[in-house]
Order: C-alpha cells, then sequence, then structure tokens
C-alpha cells in the first residue's frame, strides 16, 4: 500500500484540536494499510458520523479548496457571505471563530 502521505500532509492546523488530529493519524494509517479506496469509505462515514470534525479534517489538508467548495455552495443556495456573517452568525464570538 501507498507510504507516502504526501497526500495527507497537514497544510493548515491552526484550529485543530487533539481529537482532529486523532482522526488524522487514523485516517493516515487507513491509507497507509488499505489505501485510497478504504480512506476515501473512511472519509464518508466520518462526514456522516461527524461532519464538524470532518469539516476540520478535511479543511486541514485542503484549506483553500474547502473554503471555495462553501462559498460555491452558499452561492448556489444564495446565500452571501455578508447574510451568513450578518444573519445567520449574528453573535461576534461567532464570526471571530469562522473568519
Amino acid at each position: 500500500m501507498p507510504n507516502d502521505n504526501d497526500e495527507l500532509r497537514v497544510v493548515d492546523a491552526t484550529h485543530l484540536t487533539d481529537a482532529d488530529w486523532g482522526e488524522i493519524k487514523r485516517l493516515r494509517a487507513i491509507y497507509e494499510r488499505e489505501g485510497q479506496e478504504a480512506l476515501s469509505a473512511a472519509l464518508v462515514n466520518l462526514v456522516d458520523q461527524d461532519p464538524i470534525r470532518a469539516a476540520h479534517v478535511v479543511g486541514a489538508f485542503i484549506p483553500d479548496q474547502l473554503r471555495e467548495a462553501i462559498k460555491d455552495e452558499m452561492a448556489k443556495r444564495g446565500i452571501t457571505e455578508e447574510d451568513f456573517f450578518g444573519e445567520l452568525v449574528p453573535r461576534q464570538d461567532l464570526r471571530d471563530k469562522l473568519s
């Protein structure tokens, strides 16, 4: 199986918790033992079981792509960043965490 974790290199660890790091280690182990298909299945399972942790973990690997995918999905639904930060996330402490 693959032994190069370059595909699973953490690019942005800014907001990772210890639990997120544990999940990253688990995903790397799955990839090394079983390959890409098993990793994909594990990620799908993580999204189903804990979507917030999945966003943290995926965002650590590909932060720019995740950010753009979220913005694209918001645009498809007609939600602007101003809507999101102004109406949907009105509390300043939450806005600070998300920006």
